[in-house]
C-alpha cells in the first residue's frame, strides 16, 4: 500500500508539474546566440495576436475558469501577463539606460488578487497589444545584449539577452497554460 501511495503521488505531482510549466522550466541556453534572440523577439512580437486568437471567443465561465487546480483562472492569468510585462518592459528600458540597476521585485499574487484582475480581459489584451509593439521596438535596438541588471529577490544579475530569453518563454509558458486547458476542456 505505501509503494502504491508513493507511485501515485509521484503520478499526482508529475502532472500538476506538467500543468504548471506545461513547456517545461525556463533554461537559458549556455550561450545566447543572434538565432535565440530573434526567436524570443519573434515570440514576443506574435504573442499578442495569439493570446488574442485563444481567449477571443471564450465565454464568461470559461474565462472565469482556473487553467489548473489551484491556479489562476484565464482572466486573472491575461491581466497578470499585462502585468509581467509591464515590469518586464521597463526592467529592459532600465537596463538600456543604467549600469546594473536593481529591478523592483513584486508580489505577483497580491496582485492578480487586487480587483483589476476582474476587470474585461480586453482591456488586458489591448495593453499588451500596445505595450508589446514598444517593447520589440525597444529590443530591435539593443546593441550590447551583455548589460545586466539585478533582480535582488533572486539576488543574480541577468543580462538582456537573458532577459529577453526569460519573458519569451513566459508568452510561451502562458500560452500553453491557455491551451491546455482548452483542449482539457474540449472547448
Amino acid at each position: 500500500a505505501g509503494f502504491i501511495l508513493f507511485v501515485l503521488n509521484s503520478l499526482k505531482m508529475s502532472s500538476l508539474e506538467s500543468l504548471s510549466y506545461p513547456i517545461g522550466r525556463f533554461q537559458p541556453p549556455a550561450e545566447v546566440t543572434e538565432d535565440h534572440l530573434g526567436t524570443w523577439i519573434k515570440s514576443i512580437q506574435t504573442f499578442p495576436e495569439r493570446l488574442e486568437k485563444a481567449i477571443g471567443w471564450l465565454t464568461t465561465s470559461q474565462l472565469n475558469t482556473p487553467y489548473r487546480p489551484g491556479g489562476w483562472t484565464v482572466r486573472q492569468l491575461v491581466h497578470h501577463i499585462a502585468d509581467s510585462h509591464m515590469n518586464a518592459y521597463i526592467r529592459l528600458k532600465l537596463g538600456l539606460t543604467e549600469e546594473e540597476p536593481a529591478i523592483k521585485p513584486y508580489d505577483q499574487d497580491a496582485w492578480v488578487a487586487l480587483p483589476d484582475s476582474q476587470l474585461s480581459v480586453e482591456i488586458s489584451l489591448r495593453l499588451i497589444m500596445a505595450l508589446h509593439r514598444r517593447w520589440v521596438e525597444a529590443l530591435n535596438i539593443v546593441d550590447n545584449w551583455e548589460r545586466k541588471v539585478y533582480h535582488p529577490e533572486q539576488q543574480t544579475t541577468l543580462t538582456l539577452a537573458e532577459l529577453t530569453g526569460q519573458y519569451a518563454w513566459h508568452c510561451e509558458h502562458h500560452l500553453a497554460h491557455i491551451i491546455g486547458l482548452i483542449e482539457r476542456e474540449g472547448w
